[in-house]
């Protein structure tokens, strides 16, 4: 019986020990693929837009995935779609392929544009996709409970180069 319970407690500790340890992994994890997710996708945009010679816009996306939501919508964790953008006004047309759609994020994660006319990025067929801002902007990943351990931000300088950041670095610093 003293086996027993000996053995109960050092299970016990070393799950005290595991479990915080497991929710980081998982956590982190997630907010990785959520932002590299992003940064995926403007990467396929810039190549599509050079392999096909015309502009490839990225939006944050309406429900269905069929087009952008438009000006003042900041919150790209409601999904975003990839699509050829021939007149390059940042709205699927008819005959305007959406070339790919990634869904709003099942968890609670919060991915907000730092720019409110940063809701669709544009890139030209020589794969620049200038922001009109005058300096780098940011889409800053958050979790719900706002840890910093887990911030993640995408960086986008203004000739469109989009880069992945972890909490205290870059320029504007993520936070």
């Amino acid at each position: 019986m003293t086996e027993l319970v000996v053995v109960m407690m050092i299970v016990a500790i070393l799950a005290a020990i595991a479990i915080p340890s497991y929710k980081y992994v998982t956590t982190a994890n997630r907010m990785s693929s959520e932002v590299n997710s992003l940064l995926g996708d403007m990467q396929f945009a810039r190549s599509e837009a050079i392999k096909e010679g015309m502009p490839v816009t990225v939006c944050i996306a309406n429900a269905g995935g069929t087009g952008c939501l438009g000006a003042g919508t900041i919150a790209w964790q409601n999904g975003w779609i990839v699509f050829l953008d021939s007149n390059a006004d940042k709205q699927v047309q008819v005959g305007e392929a959406v070339l790919r759609w990634t869904p709003a994020f099942t968890s609670t994660d919060t991915f907000i544009a730092q720019a409110p006319s940063f809701w669709a990025i544009t890139f030209n067929r020589s794969g620049y996709a200038p922001t009109g801002l005058p300096l780098t902007t940011t889409v800053q990943l958050h979790d719900s409970t706002n840890h910093s351990a887990w911030t993640r931000c995408l960086a986008v300088t203004p000739i469109g180069s989009p880069t992945t950041e972890k909490y205290g670095v870059g320029t504007p610093v993520c936070n």
